[in-house]
């Protein structure tokens, strides 16, 4: 499907055909007159002369033939551009197209005394109705603590200034155990299997808590270390999980590690006295209390309006069903499995097993990068509607985030960003995203249900 228009005055006729690729993806098909493309050349030629410096002519005074020989080059670079930019505005300025990107340029042929064509193929912003933004639900949990989760935070205070002192007995629940390990899948080392990741295939000395829920980095190996003593040797067991994201090679295996117990160590908890209450910034058992129960809540508080944002997000998505431009997309399931790699390299995760996955990897990427790209379109329209802008203050608060973030001093930070226009529009697209968000946080219809509170935990002594 096609659309031919013209506009025609004494200094711009432009002829423009608008083709229909997609409900996202249009090319502009432009054809500049003669006239005009002789207008650009001369204009250019003109600069160059203006600012030519040749010997034995002073400057920009040196005859535009001569000019034209020794920046030929150039010229033409310069010439090719300027009649694409007018080319694309002219086009722009017709259509009245809200382009999101630029995906493909064809010049075609492109010299003075003669008209050009450009074809310029844009995706564009899709048309969809804003979803109801009035009262969108929320669920959240009670913020307030439970008697056991202060409880639980309290033993685990106590857990982190425990004293360990050897045990000259089997060891029980709660002890540490330090201990050799080697272990083997079928018979081969599992050392030469992942030989990037040796901690997992042997260690000549570690430690590992007696059923700790935690868990080590032998995963379930803390589960069998109840009842063994110092100097004693046995096997473990180890099914890894089917999934398994620290070490895929091992994911879903079953492995054997040879264990060499080389001691056991009893943890005894600090008693809840003056000394314990002062080193905590209380008075007493009391005023702990209250400060981990604000504290609590403030966390509680804080991954509600996480969860908030969550469920408003798929809300939206939900709600709306449009077409999204391809090349957002695209360049978003870019960023997605960058960062995946990225992470995973950190993480000690060979490049050789995300090109194994690779496949179901870009897959999933995709699906993540077309949620957070319908998202984005949305709040952009929401964000119109509601007058939504960023502030000095937004920008300001953004910075500060930011260069922590980076370990960045802010100044240095907020220059960088001055100077790169990118960085700077995706900076305020993230502040306006953020802001329209919150928006309808503040809006939400809210529902709480109780909070799960933390298991009891007896406190050993």
């Amino acid at each position: 499907m096609s659309v031919w228009s013209r506009v025609s005055n004494s200094t711009n006729p432009v002829n423009v055909q608008l083709n229909n690729i997609s409900p996202t993806r249009k090319s502009l098909v432009v054809t500049l007159e003669q006239t005009e493309v002789d207008s650009e050349h001369q204009s250019v030629l003109g600069e160059f002369t203006r600012n030519a410096r040749l010997p034995g002519f002073r400057p920009g005074r040196a005859p535009a033939a001569i000019v034209a020989r020794r920046y030929g080059k150039e010229i033409g670079e310069e010439f090719k551009h300027k009649v694409v930019a007018k080319a694309y505005k002219g086009a722009l300025d017709q259509q009245k197209l809200e382009v999101l990107n630029i995906v493909d340029v064809s010049e075609g042929s492109i010299a003075a005394g003669a008209p050009a064509e450009i074809t310029v193929t844009v995706d564009v912003r899709p048309e969809f109705a804003v979803p109801d933004i009035s009262g969108l639900a929320t669920e959240v949990e009670s913020a307030e603590p439970a008697d056991a989760d202060v409880e639980a935070a309290i033993a685990k205070l106590r857990i982190e200034q425990a004293d360990y002192k050897t045990a000259d007995r089997p060891a029980a629940k709660g002890d540490y155990v330090k201990l050799a390990y080697e272990g083997t899948i079928e018979g081969k080392p599992i050392a030469e299997l992942v030989p990037d990741r040796q901690l997992y295939g042997k260690a000549p000395q570690t430690w590992e808590e007696v059923e700790g829920e935690q868990g080590g980095v032998i995963p379930g190996l803390g589960g069998q270390l109840k009842g063994v003593k110092a100097g004693e040797h046995k096997s473990a067991t180890i099914i890894f999980p089917k999934e398994f994201p620290a070490v895929p090679a091992l994911a879903g295996k079953t492995a054997v590690y040879a264990l060499e117990i080389q001691e056991v160590r009893e943890r005894t908890l600090p008693p809840l006295d003056e000394v314990f209450f002062k080193a905590h910034q209380v008075a007493d058992l009391a005023a702990l209390q209250l400060a981990i129960r604000n504290t609590l809540r403030a966390q509680k508080e804080s991954r509600n309006r996480s969860l908030q944002r969550r469920q408003i997000g798929d809300a939206l998505i939900a709600a709306a069903e449009f077409p999204l431009p391809e090349s957002m997309v695209e360049a978003e399931t870019q960023g997605v499995l960058r960062q995946f790699l990225e992470e995973n390299l950190r993480r000690g995760v060979p490049a050789e097993q995300f090109e194994k996955d690779k496949k179901a990897l870009i897959e999933q990427g995709r699906e993540a990068a077309a949620r957070h790209v319908k998202l984005q379109l949305i709040l952009a329209r929401i964000a119109e509607a509601e007058k939504v802008k960023p502030t000095q203050e937004d920008f300001d608060a953004y910075i500060r985030r930011e260069s922590a973030r980076r370990n960045q001093r802010p100044d240095k930070f907020g220059a960088e960003l001055a100077r790169n226009n990118e960085a700077l529009r995706s900076a305020q697209q993230a502040i306006v995203f953020d802001k329209t968000i919150d928006l309808l946080v503040a809006k939400a219809r809210v529902v709480v249900v109780p909070s799960r509170a933390a298991e009891a935990k007896p406190n050993p002594t």
